[in-house]
């Protein structure tokens, strides 16, 4: 009977012990639930915030809303190599605007040999090259740029400009066409649609 009534009083201070625990348990499951959000990493959801906004573009209601998705895409493009890569976009940049191509051209080819596989890196320095009157380079940059993503609507914007300038109209409007396919309300849409249009029609009379 005094072993009985001993495991009957052990028996019940476990079960209180439980009940008691309950909430804290509860508290540890609900928290446990998130750990792979806070364990994934910021590359990560970095990607999964491009891909989003990459397949909201298509259909931006707007040339504004396009223009901010954009900017943010850019900016995630930009940070996507990490720290040391967007100080040498940032650079390339700044270089290239103050018309130092040769330093912009340097700038990106390092960047390239840091994040061989970032289309932005490739991106820029085509028009770097472009600029720098390097035509043959920089086609060879924007492919490889579309070739690591193939919705890098700069890319195709630049592209086209690109054929334009040296007399490939077809091209130019092929390129023009392609960039609506993933940026249908960027700037000047379809007003150059109709402007490559026109003069590739005239250039076969």
């Amino acid at each position: 009977m005094g072993c009985a009534r001993a495991t009957d009083h052990s028996t019940t201070r476990s079960l209180w012990w439980v009940a008691k625990a309950q909430p804290t348990l509860r508290l540890a499951f609900v928290l446990l639930a998130f750990v792979p959000l806070v364990l994934a990493s910021p590359a990560t959801a970095q990607r999964s915030e491009l891909d989003q906004l990459l397949t909201a573009l298509a259909s931006a209601p707007s040339e504004e809303v396009a223009a901010r998705m954009e900017a943010r895409i850019g900016e995630l493009w930009q940070q996507s190599g990490g720290p040391a890569v967007a100080l040498l976009l940032q650079r390339g940049a700044r270089d290239l605007s103050s018309g130092a191509e040769v330093e912009a051209v340097a700038d990106f080819d390092a960047a390239v040999a840091l994040e061989p596989d970032l289309a932005e890196a490739y991106a820029r320095r085509s028009v770097a090259r472009f600029q720098n009157g390097d035509v043959a380079g920089a086609l060879h940059d924007a492919e490889a740029a579309l070739k690591r993503e193939p919705r890098h609507f700069g890319v195709w914007r630049s592209l086209s400009q690109f054929q334009e300038a040296r007399g490939d109209l077809a091209g130019a409007l092929a390129a023009w066409r392609k960039l609506l396919e993933v940026d249908p309300k960027t700037s000047e849409a379809q007003e150059r649609l109709r402007e490559l249009a026109r003069k590739v029609e005239g250039e076969a009379l």
